[in-house]
């Protein structure tokens, strides 16, 4: 695994979601985390919201932004507990023609272990691609957020990455 430096780097338009009965946009901090990373990365931070734990306003947002072509990832962040509150998965699952990436969450769940031990089992971290569109669901935490992005998702939203990438399969996300 490399990033291939030969290789054009092509940025992608990313939406950031932030899953919170609580945070505002001055408390956000495992947002503002991301959209720095998103920006540092060089792609485009189109947009970025904070929606309650409702799975069914989650749903609606990821299909608002499922359906805008200016939109390639989601990336959310909290609502992906054990709690009653915590209903980011379940919000997946309403959206229709969705597929699973379930080697994102065990891949995360792999990873965070690394840095919190055992509670990683409480993370319901998940990923979909949905109608050409990718949506990551990472924990609400600053080292959930810091571990999905720098372990996972700068390399695969990184067209130059070898030997392959989320990227390089945009163009055949639609295919039947």
């Amino acid at each position: 695994m490399a990033i291939d430096r030969a290789r054009i780097f092509t940025p992608i338009n990313i939406a950031i979601l932030t899953v919170s009965d609580t945070r505002s946009p001055e408390t956000d901090t495992s947002g503002d985390i991301l959209a720095d990373r998103v920006a540092g990365a060089g792609h485009a931070l189109v947009t970025r919201t904070i929606v309650k734990d409702d799975a069914a306003l989650l749903a609606k947002q990821f299909e608002d932004w499922i359906d805008d072509p200016q939109i390639d990832a989601v990336i959310s962040t909290g609502g992906t507990g054990l709690t009653g509150r915590d209903v980011t998965p379940e919000a997946f699952t309403l959206i229709g023609g969705a597929r699973d990436i379930p080697g994102f969450g065990e891949l995360f769940r792999w990873l965070s272990y690394k840095t919190i031990g055992t509670s990683t089992v409480q993370s319901r971290a998940c990923a979909i691609v949905a109608r050409g569109t990718y949506l990551f669901a990472l924990p609400g935490s600053n080292g959930a957020v810091k571990d999905g992005w720098d372990g996972i998702l700068a390399e695969q939203l990184d067209s130059r990455n070898r030997p392959c990438n989320f990227v390089e399969l945009m163009p055949r996300l639609l295919e039947t």
